[in-house]
């Protein structure tokens, strides 16, 4: 049985790691079942560790949950292009599962709508470690122990590749200044 502060905890927290999953994958499917097996074992494995604890290491399973898909894609691919297999996969936009905003004028949510795309599409090219670092420290507003913590590296490593990531995600999105 789940406590109520974990169950607050998962639930707090789920959104923003779907959507971490979701652009680190790019397919709505996947990412859910990422979230879900990271949420299942930080209950079965560290429940009964000190709440100021879980975050850290929930974001550390989620990232071994991304890494572990990426190389089982990998392994994919490699037989797809070895057996000549084009499967037409397709993939969901996170953006697109977002409700909508009709309060704004529409040639703001235009504006809106295009930035979140462009800024999708620059994610989505960040090498896998820079962009989990920008959503860890972005959305998820981890400071920078914390997300090393979770992405088992050090504290440089995650200035290193924050930093990295500002620029290029910078240099995508200037026009949008």
């Amino acid at each position: 049985m789940v406590d109520h502060l974990m169950q607050h905890f998962l639930a707090e927290i789920e959104g923003r790691a779907f959507r971490i999953a979701q652009i680190a994958t790019g397919n709505r499917e996947d990412a859910l079942d990422i979230v879900q097996d990271a949420m299942i074992k930080l209950v079965q494995k560290y429940s009964t560790h000190a709440k100021d604890e879980w975050k850290p290491l929930f974001y550390s399973i989620l990232q071994t949950r991304i890494l572990d898909w990426h190389r089982r894609q990998n392994v994919r691919n490699r037989f797809r292009i070895w057996f000549h297999w084009d499967e037409d996969e397709e993939t969901e936009d996170f953006l697109e599962q977002q409700p909508a905003n009709n309060a704004s004028a529409p040639d703001l949510q235009l504006q809106d709508d295009q930035f979140m795309d462009n800024l999708n599409t620059a994610l989505s090219k960040l090498p896998l470690r820079q962009q989990q670092v920008f959503l860890m420290r972005v959305w998820e507003g981890m400071d920078i122990a914390e997300t090393a913590a979770a992405m088992q590296c050090s504290q440089s490593s995650v200035k290193t590749h924050y930093a990295r990531a500002l620029e290029k995600l910078r240099a995508q999105l200037e026009h949008h200044q």
